[in-house]
């Protein structure tokens, strides 16, 4: 399988027709004190007994029994997404090790179905994501917004290339608004642990853009806040008066360093070197800037990155 196909198979079916969402939970992240983005996870606690027993017909209980002990957000993640008909479509079940393989596509797309549930969101209004076990976002609103294709002319590099033309350079990716990138980017954030804590069973190319398309997702916020507030003032005083979408921004940008610097060993496997060449220009003041200005939060840019100041 080629790394554009495996990319391809992580565009969810984002056209789905949603309708309006009800649950409501707040996610406070903006405070004085400074915070750091973490969560459990182990790359080392053993699942040899779970790979020896390992079957086409158990793969669900061995997908969360592996979590469980490896990244327990992935354990609920699959208990809440258990009776989900689509699992089928995105696990391979021939051996453990492609099963392991196939999880960041598979993490990726139920963390679609489960953000992008009727009852959580409705398309371009407002949105949900699932964070980790203990933090979810819901009904975060969104205000409509502009197509994403509009970031374009900000990306000055073939870094991103594979993705752009994905994303933003097809007729329909490209006209997707707001609710297509915070979409693409808590799906890739749950996407890289799914293979992080797996990455020693990962050998072929079904996880190798893993952090690739984290940095790239992030880029693509990033640079849609500033066509916001250069392009179109009115949408963007909108959105900056939203306190639980600052917070989701905010929260979102120090879990892809929180879970890009938890990759970095793996590096080889997880991605190319145009993911640390992406998150380069993530960095870039121009970016921080806006990020910024948008939740009030200064954050930290030397070793510890997932932490506001």
């Amino acid at each position: 399988m080629s790394r554009k196909r495996s990319l391809r198979l992580v565009v969810v079916l984002l056209a789905l027709t949603l309708g309006p969402g009800t649950a409501a939970a707040a996610t406070p992240t903006a405070t004085a004190e400074p915070y750091c983005y973490d969560e459990p996870s182990s790359q080392t606690a053993s699942v040899s007994d779970l790979k020896a027993s390992f079957t086409s017909a158990n793969w669900m209980q061995t997908l969360q029994a592996v979590y469980k002990r490896r990244w327990p957000s992935g354990e609920a993640l699959a208990i809440a997404q258990a009776k989900d008909k689509y699992w089928n479509q995105f696990v391979n079940k021939s051996s453990f090790d492609a099963f392991a393989e196939s999880m960041m596509v598979a993490i990726h797309e139920e963390t679609h179905m489960w953000d992008l549930d009727p009852a959580r969101t409705r398309w371009n209004v407002h949105t949900a994501a699932w964070i980790n076990a203990s933090r979810q976002a819901t009904v975060v609103p969104l205000h409509d917004g502009f197509a994403r294709k509009e970031i374009i002319p900000l990306i000055r590099d073939k870094y991103s290339d594979s993705m752009d033309g994905i994303y933003l350079r097809d007729r329909t990716q490209g006209d997707y608004h707001l609710q297509g990138v915070m979409a693409e980017l808590n799906a890739g954030l749950t996407g890289l642990p799914a293979a992080t804590v797996l990455q020693e069973f990962i050998k072929g190319v079904g996880a190798s853009n893993a952090r690739d398309i984290a940095a790239t997702n992030l880029r693509y916020l990033l640079l849609y806040l500033r066509v916001a507030k250069d392009k179109h003032p009115a949408y963007w005083a909108k959105i900056k008066n939203e306190p639980k979408l600052r917070d989701l921004v905010l929260t979102q940008f120090l879990r892809t360093a929180y879970w890009l610097e938890k990759s970095a060993p793996y590096g080889s496997k997880l991605g190319g070197p145009n993911a640390d060449r992406i998150t380069a220009t993530n960095y870039a003041p121009e970016n921080i800037s806006i990020l910024e200005e948008f939740t009030g939060r200064r954050v930290r840019v030397d070793t510890q990155k997932h932490c506001t100041l």
